[in-house]
């Protein structure tokens, strides 16, 4: 490496530093060459550029005490957005959301996509982004889909198999001009719980349900994939070795007993929506359809956390909506399974994010490369 790239190297990873600080909050020179090391020198030399891109702002001065008045610098309020899109079984979303963590914009649009040709669902997609993107610079977009990815392309989705196959990323950069990051719905939405901000700690399995059931593993801060990609395929964990069959070809999938489809076909609902009020009637088969859902889930992720030792469980999407109805039977079913649960102390908790967390994280995914790969900013 010669002495400019080392350099280089140098100054981005001080950018870095920089930006993960005011990820975290605002602040002004002189704290912020407190809190990363940095001297004020520095510390002026790499927010100027920032600043000058329209990044980074600086507000009015305010006196604190004795001293000079301070100067805080926090993101632009009108800077660049990263786009996050997801393709689901029921359901097509979109947000933008900015270097702080701030939602700009979010749009979630109930539709049956089992049928629709990845071609179809881009073209949604599409329109969906520029539906709610702002007149403002675009860092990327995260597109999430429920199914295991490879490299940009589809590699496994058996509730929607016309993907399998598609470089849905490169097709979407294609169509916005745009750099495209493809991941796994659950595995986004647990990065959502992790950046910008940790909501659940360090070591937590986040469970959400469509027509499928997925889980993201999150370990020490970090999202456990597997060797290939394939860890967190709850939905297909077998709680009954002769039962339904599944679209994965197996019998008797977590999914077939707790999947959303499962649970408003056995209360006789077409919607989410209709299931809430039917269960806040107190309907008899709505709350029957919930139990039975919550005992088949707790059975698979009493089997999770046995394999993982996490102490938390986080339910999202779907299930963060039933959580008061769900909670229970889940819970029972973990306390009677769980081994050692009373030195464990585990914990089941909503997503504070609710059916947002997927596109959320998918937003997040394109907002963590900006500030670890900081000349993203001045492309």
């Amino acid at each position: 490496m010669t002495t400019v790239d080392h350099l280089r190297q140098v100054r981005l990873g001080n950018l870095r530093t920089v930006l993960l600080a005011l990820v975290d909050r605002p602040g002004s020179r002189a704290d912020l060459a407190a809190r990363t090391g940095l001297t004020k020198a520095t510390l002026s030399n790499l927010t100027e550029p920032l600043l000058a891109a329209g990044v980074l702002v600086e507000e009015p001065a305010t006196l604190a005490g004795m001293g000079r008045p301070s100067k805080p610098l926090r993101f632009h309020p009108d800077g660049p957005v990263a786009v996050g899109a997801e393709i689901n079984v029921s359901h097509l979303a979109v947000e933008t959301l900015g270097l702080d963590g701030e939602t700009i914009s979010r749009h979630l649009v109930p539709a049956d996509n089992r049928h629709a040709t990845p071609s179809e669902l881009l073209d949604r997609v599409v329109a969906l982004i520029r539906e709610i993107t702002p007149q403002r610079r675009l860092l990327g977009v995260g597109l999430a889909v429920p199914g295991v990815v490879h490299d940009g392309v589809v590699v496994r989705a058996p509730n929607l198999p016309k993907l399998v196959g598609a470089g849905l990323a490169a097709d979407l950069s294609a169509r916005l001009g745009l750099d495209v990051e493809l991941d796994n719905e659950a595995n986004l939405a647990a990065l959502a719980h992790l950046w910008p901000r940790h909501l659940t700690g360090e070591d937590f399995v986040h469970v959400s349900a469509d027509v499928g059931i997925g889980a993201g593993v999150v370990l020490n801060g970090e999202i456990y994939r597997g060797a290939s990609g394939f860890a967190g395929e709850l939905g297909h964990v077998v709680i009954e070795r002769n039962g339904v069959r599944c679209t994965c070809g197996s019998r008797g999938c977590v999914e077939r007993y707790a999947g959303l489809d499962v649970i408003l076909r056995e209360a006789g609902r077409r919607r989410l929506d209709s299931l809430v009020k039917a269960l806040e009637a107190g309907d008899p088969a709505a709350l029957k359809s919930v139990h039975d859902a919550g005992e088949a889930l707790g059975v698979g992720l009493a089997t999770l956390m046995n394999l993982f030792d996490v102490p938390t469980v986080v339910l999202g999407g779907s299930y963060a909506v039933l959580y008061e109805h769900l909670s229970a039977a889940v819970q029972s079913e973990m306390d009677g399974r769980v081994l050692a649960d009373g030195e464990r102390h585990t914990r089941l908790l909503a997503s504070p994010l609710g059916e947002f967390a997927v596109v959320r994280g998918a937003a997040g995914l394109v907002t963590r490369q900006a500030v670890h790969q900081p000349e993203r900013l001045f492309a």
